[in-house]
């Protein structure tokens, strides 16, 4: 058995049906760790959907921001951006089972010395803690209050981790550092509106990764969300987002030797 970790997607169904060709996936063999956005630029959001809904748990998923976006648009709180290309997804006559399958998606999943999460995990978190306030959201997404959180989840405040936050503002600071975060200062303020490499942090801050001292340390952090970072390898870090959307690669690291696999968008 092996188990490959792949992001991101974004709809870049072809891609990652000859990455997977060439890697000779088997489902009745192998695993596959989505890092999230499945959907959404790319031309093919609803064939990646059904695909990896069919693969039952044989894919581990966690959520996006664009994943994410989807379910907020498609409960009418959200308007449509001029780069979507969700339409197909949303007119599905299955639309509603593809919708109820990905928000019962995890938001963070640990495993083997490995946690894998969108963007990243707050310095100032350890694994244990992280996992905790990925389950609170997990459980306001699936619940009766789902229609609620997606309605409170738009924003960029609260920007900065307390133990004592409530309510809607929690959970909207959880999701933001799981799914959108690139950039923090040392003690975990999130810059939020930046997107650009790593060298243009905005003043004060770093790569999320980079602070010393984090608190997870111990684990290896799998996630993707950054294109402009593109697919880089650290200590405690492997992300795997190499702009497939954009005209670059979708990536695939095989977890059990470290080796990685690319086909071009």
């Amino acid at each position: 058995m092996a188990v490959y970790a792949i992001g991101d997607i974004q709809g870049c169904h072809v891609a990652l049906e000859r990455l997977l060709d060439g890697v000779r996936f088997d489902p009745a063999a192998d695993r596959l760790w989505i890092v999230g956005d499945l959907v959404n630029r790319g031309p093919g959001s609803l064939q990646v959907l059904r695909f990896v809904r069919a693969l039952g748990e044989t894919a581990t998923v966690v959520l996006g921001n664009h994943d994410l976006y989807l379910l907020m648009l498609a409960a009418g709180f959200s308007r449509r951006g001029k780069d979507d290309t969700l339409a197909r997804v949303l007119e599905a006559p299955d639309r509603e089972e593809l919708l109820d399958w990905l928000a019962r998606r995890s938001i963070l999943h640990a495993e083997g010395g490995y946690v894998m999460v969108h963007a990243g995990l707050l310095p100032q978190w350890s694994v244990a803690q992280a996992a905790a306030l990925a389950r609170e959201v997990e459980a306001a997404l699936a619940g009766e209050q789902a229609r609620a959180f997606l309605r409170h989840l738009h924003g960029d405040r609260p920007d900065r981790w307390d133990n004592a936050l409530a309510g809607w503002d929690r959970l909207r600071m959880i999701v933001n550092v799981l799914t959108r975060m690139r950039f923090c200062t040392p003690d975990g303020r999130l810059a939020l509106r930046a997107k650009g490499p790593p060298e243009k942090a905005p003043p004060g801050t770093v790569p999320w990764f980079e602070v010393p001292g984090r608190a997870h340390a111990d684990h290896t952090i799998v996630c993707g969300h950054w294109s402009a970072l593109g697919f880089y390898r650290a200590p405690g870090l492997i992300a795997l987002d190499s702009g497939c959307v954009w005209g670059g690669k979708l990536t695939a690291l095989r977890l059990e030797d470290g080796e990685v696999f690319q086909v071009r968008a």
